[in-house]
This record gives C-alpha cells, sequence and structure tokens, in this order.
C-alpha cells in the first residue's frame, strides 16, 4: 500500500471506533436527563436510582469519547498535511467554534451536574444535564457542518495565488443544503443507540428479575424513544438519499450497484457482481423502489454507474470516479437493514410491555441484550458508505483524496502510526468495555444510597439545609 491507503486506513479505524461514543453520548444525555426531570416531578425514588445509574455509565462513554476524539484532530496535521493547508481556513472554522463553545459548554455543566448533587438546587441541577444535551447537539452540528461541506462545499472561493480554499460566507457553510439533512438523520440515529444501549441494558436486569422498579420504566422509555426516532431515521434519511441523488449521482449508483442508467429504476435486494465490481452477474429487484427513494417519483430516472462515469471524466478530466462498489453496496444495505430491524425490535418490545405487563420467555431478554449491537453497527456502516462513497475526492468536485495526503511522511511512519494507534485503541476498547459490564451489572443504588439524610438536630448546619432542599 502507498501512503494514500496507509492513511485512509488510519482515519478510518480511529473515525469509526471514535463514533462509537458520539451517538451513545447524544442520545444517553438526553435519556438521563428525561429521568432526572421525572423524578422532580413525581418525587418517586426509582426515577432518581435510574437517573444516578445511568448517569454513571454516560459519564464513562463521554470520557472515553473525548479521548478517542482528539486523535482526530492531530491527524490532519500528522497525515493529511496537503488538505489542511487547501481547507484550513474554512474546515478550521466550524470545528474551532465546536471546541471552544459546544465542548465548553458540554464540559461545565456536566462538571457542575458531577460535582453538583447535594450543592445546587434541584431545578438547577436538572437543568444542568439538559444543557449538556443541548451542548451534544451544537458540537454534532458544527462537526456535520465541516464535514457536510467536504460532501457539497459551498461559500467559499479558490485563491489564485495561494492555490487555498478561502471562505466567502460561513452562514452558507453552516445552513449547506447537505447539512440540513445529514444533521436530523445523525441526531436521531443517535436517539436510537441511546435507547438500543438502554433496553439492552435493563433487558439483562429484566431476565433475571433484578431491580424490576428501576428497570421496567427504563425499557419503556428506551423503547418509546428507539420508536420514535426510527421513524424519524427513516424520514431524514429518505431526504438525505435524494439530495445525495442530486449532489453525488455516482454515490447513490454505487448504493444500488446500478452500472446501467434506468428509469423507472429498480431497488436492488441483493446484488452479485463480478471481482472487479465492474458488471452484474445476478440480481433480485424491485420495481421503481430506487427512482422513488433517489427522486421522490416511481418513474424517475436514476443515473447508472457507467454514465456517471462518463460524465464526470468530461468534467473533472481522465480517472476513475468510482468507489468501491461492493463497500458502498453492502453498507447501504446493512444501514438500513438496521434501521428496519431496532424499529421492528422496539414496536415488538413496547407490545410485550403493555397493560405493565413484564414478558417471562428468556429469549424476549436474549433478544432485547443482542440488539443493543444493531445501533453500533448500523451507525459505523452508515459513515463508512458516506465517506468511501464520496472517494475519489476529499473535497467532492475540489480536492482528490490522493492530493490531500502528507507529501513528507514515509509509508513506513504511516504504517507504524497505524499499528500503533490501532493497538492503543483497542487497549482502550478492553477498558471501556470492562468499564461499562462492570457498572452495568452492579445495577443501581439502592433508596437509601440515593435518599438525602435523616433531619439534622442542628438547623443551623448548612450542609443539612442543602441536602433536604435538594430532596423536596
Amino acid at each position: 500500500m502507498d501512503s494514500v491507503d496507509i492513511a485512509r486506513w488510519q482515519f478510518g479505524i480511529t473515525t469509526v471506533y471514535h463514533f462509537f461514543f458520539v451517538p451513545l453520548t447524544i442520545g444517553l444525555s438526553a435519556l438521563v436527563a428525561i429521568l432526572e426531570t421525572a423524578w422532580l416531578r413525581t418525587g418517586k425514588t426509582k426515577y432518581l436510582r435510574a437517573t444516578k445509574f445511568w448517569g454513571k455509565l454516560f459519564l464513562i462513554n463521554f470520557a472515553m469519547g473525548i479521548v478517542t476524539g482528539i486523535v482526530q484532530e492531530f491527524q490532519f496535521g500528522m497525515n493529511w498535511s496537503d488538505y489542511s493547508r487547501f481547507v484550513g481556513d474554512i474546515f478550521g472554522a466550524p470545528l474551532a467554534i465546536e471546541g471552544l463553545l459546544a465542548f465548553f459548554v458540554e464540559s461545565t455543566f456536566l462538571g457542575l451536574w458531577i460535582f453538583g448533587w447535594d450543592r445546587l438546587n434541584a431545578k438547577l441541577h436538572n437543568a444542568c444535564i439538559w444543557i449538556v444535551h443541548v451542548g451534544t447537539l451544537l458540537s454534532a452540528y458544527f462537526i456535520l457542518s465541516a464535514n457536510s461541506w467536504m460532501q457539497h462545499p459551498v461559500g467559499y472561493r479558490i485563491d489564485e495565488e495561494s492555490g487555498r480554499a478561502v471562505l466567502t460566507d460561513f452562514w452558507a457553510v453552516l445552513t449547506n443544503s447537505t447539512q440540513l439533512v445529514a444533521f436530523p438523520h445523525t441526531i436521531t440515529a443517535a436517539f436510537v443507540t441511546g435507547g438500543m444501549f438502554m433496553a439492552g441494558v435493563s433487558a439483562w436486569h429484566l431476565a433475571r428479575r433484578k431491580n424490576t422498579e428501576v428497570f421496567r420504566p427504563s425499557l419503556k422509555l428506551a423503547l418509546v424513544v428507539t420508536a420514535i426516532a426510527s421513524i424519524g431515521v427513516a424520514i431524514t434519511g429518505d431526504f438525505q438519499g435524494k439530495v445525495m441523488t442530486d449532489q453525488q449521482p455516482m454515490k447513490m449508483a454505487a448504493a444500488e450497484a446500478l452500472y446501467e442508467t434506468e428509469q423507472p429504476a429498480s431497488f436492488s435486494v441483493i446484488t452479485i457482481g463480478t471481482l472487479d465490481g465492474n458488471e452484474e452477474i445476478f440480481g433480485i429487484k424491485v420495481p421503481r423502489v430506487l427512482s422513488f427513494l433517489a427522486t421522490g417519483t416511481f418513474d424517475g430516472e436514476v443515473k447508472g454507474i457507467n454514465d456517471v462515469q462518463a460524465a464526470e471524466e468530461a468534467r473533472y478530466g481522465p480517472g476513475d470516479y468510482r468507489p468501491n462498489i461492493p463497500i458502498a453496496y453492502w453498507n447501504f444495505r446493512i444501514m438500513v437493514g438496521v434501521g428496519m430491524l431496532t424499529a421492528l425490535v422496539s414496536l415488538a418490545g413496547l407490545w410485550l410491555l403493555r397493560r405493565g405487563r413484564l414478558p417471562s420467555n428468556p429469549w424476549v431478554y436474549r433478544i432485547g441484550v443482542l440488539s443493543l449491537a444493531l445501533p453500533f453497527i448500523g451507525n459505523s456502516a452508515g459513515w463508512i458508505f458516506t465517506e468511501m462513497g464520496r472517494q475519489p475526492w476529499s473535497v467532492f468536485g475540489v480536492l482528490k483524496t490522493s492530493a490531500s495526503v502528507s507529501p513528507g511522511v514515509s509509508p513506513t511512519s504511516m504504517l507504524i502510526s497505524v499499528v500503533s494507534l490501532t493497538a492503543l485503541y483497542a487497549v482502550l476498547m478492553v477498558i471501556e468495555a470492562g468499564l461499562m459490564l462492570k457498572y452495568a451489572k452492579a445495577g443501581p443504588p439502592s433508596e437509601d444510597e440515593v435518599l438525602p439524610p435523616p433531619p439534622s438536630d442542628d438547623d443551623s448546619d448548612p450542609d443539612a439545609e442543602r441536602s433536604l432542599a435538594f430532596a423536596y
């Protein structure tokens, strides 16, 4: 492999690993905030116990997300210096705002939430975790703005002297049409991730009939959020598919392994092609569905790979403008299939929990636990499809990936970096899994642990006053 291939491997490994934590942070922060709000509104101790339990798992995940995310920033200077030099004026702006504003808000109010249990007014303490959740949304928005600019560059010009991209309209970058569909799709997927995580852990405890007063409401909340968010994922994904067809027709053609232009176009349930990905051998298709997904009409035209390749050669010059077709095709199906499966699991779970029931069949809980992995698989497949489907461009239509890599870094140095970071991330994965399993199995704190101490005889004791004020 050359430097470009190795650099892409490194960025792909670290990005996919980091994205395990991002959607869970977003989704779980909202669920923890909802549980604490439920405790404030009802006064029921089970919600306070649930808040403490899920809050601890949220904090572990948040910390690991920070550690793995830092490496992402460094890679732009390590392996992608030509890319950074070309787009730094544009790409750096939303990332800087994310760090200075959104992450600052997250970390500050998360600290207040962690250490303010017996020091802050109850409503103010609850507001802190809601602000943390808003901070995660802001972080996602600014980061996705940068990524969306790579998918559909707007609000810039090329400086003739330096050859660099120069920002001309920051508002255009923030309101990029790609961003306006990518953000809600990513956030709804994050709610699915948080919901299925909570559902899986709750199912594990309920299978053992442990702390049912805490985990049954947790499971019901998780399934409701997952079901609603799954609908949102489907709707926003449909919008995103139509925008993608308009802006990156090759990506849509690759997602369907559609080699020849069709009108109307059929949706491929399964396609088997040649080893080099140049030709279809066998396929099972549903008529007209692809036309609707791509254009919004059942008789719309969808450009095939061969026609798009010819058009892009005419526009950008000689070259191969096709991504890896099998990877794009199968990751698209994994993403869609997982989304449908999570929706089905959540709806089935809500049906089984109706009227206060608690299923007795152990397989119900086993499926619930196994389903915990589904959104992580779907999220990874979605990002792999999004990024690899854009190839050979790092900035679509403007800068190729082959022209983005650091010229002064040798393949050997990059290979050492890949091996080192992959080993480091493997260690972090073991630590993360160990901590999550340890505290997930431990269960929620008891009522005695979460309730404030009895009133003190010394009414002048400020600590007792704060504890009573928080409790009531």
